[in-house]
C-alpha cells in the first residue's frame, strides 16, 4: 500500500445471555452488525449481508486475477461509480473463540503486513 499500514478492526459486543458458554461457541462470522475502526479510528459500521448475483458475477469475472489490484469498469447505464477490487493471498490467525484477524501476505516474500483485518468480540 502506498501510504503504509492499513488496519481494519471489526467489533461486535458479546450477546448477553443466561448461558455464557452458547455465546462464545457462536461463530464470529454470524454476527450481523459491527462497529468498524480504521487504524484506530471510529469509521462507522459493517453489516453482514448474503451474497447478491451481482456479488457472485463479479466473483466470476474475478476467478482469473491470482493476485493484484485495479478497477473494474460497470456498465455506461449504471449510476454507480467504478468497482475497485484487491485480491491477495491471507494468513489466518485464530487469538480465541472471540478473536481472529486476517494478515495478507505480500507478494515479494517481504514480511511487512499492509493489510490486517481483526474481528473482536468485547
Amino acid at each position: 500500500m502506498q501510504h503504509g499500514l492499513l488496519r481494519i478492526t471489526l467489533e461486535c459486543d458479546r450477546v448477553r445471555s443466561n448461558s455464557q458458554s452458547n455465546n462464545s461457541a457462536r461463530s464470529l462470522f454470524l454476527v450481523p452488525v459491527w462497529s468498524m475502526y480504521c487504524n484506530g479510528r471510529k469509521v462507522g459500521f459493517a453489516v453482514r449481508r448474503q451474497m447478491t448475483e451481482s456479488d457472485a458475477a463479479v466473483f466470476k469475472l474475478m476467478q482469473s486475477v491470482s493476485v493484484g489490484a485495479g478497477v473494474l469498469p460497470v456498465s455506461p447505464k449504471s449510476e454507480e461509480g467504478d468497482l475497485m477490487y484487491l485480491r491477495a493471498s491471507f494468513e489466518r490467525v485464530i487469538g480465541s473463540v472471540d478473536s481472529e484477524s486476517f494478515h495478507m501476505i505480500n507478494p515479494g516474500g517481504s514480511s511487512g503486513q499492509e493489510l490486517s483485518i481483526f474481528f473482536l468480540r468485547s
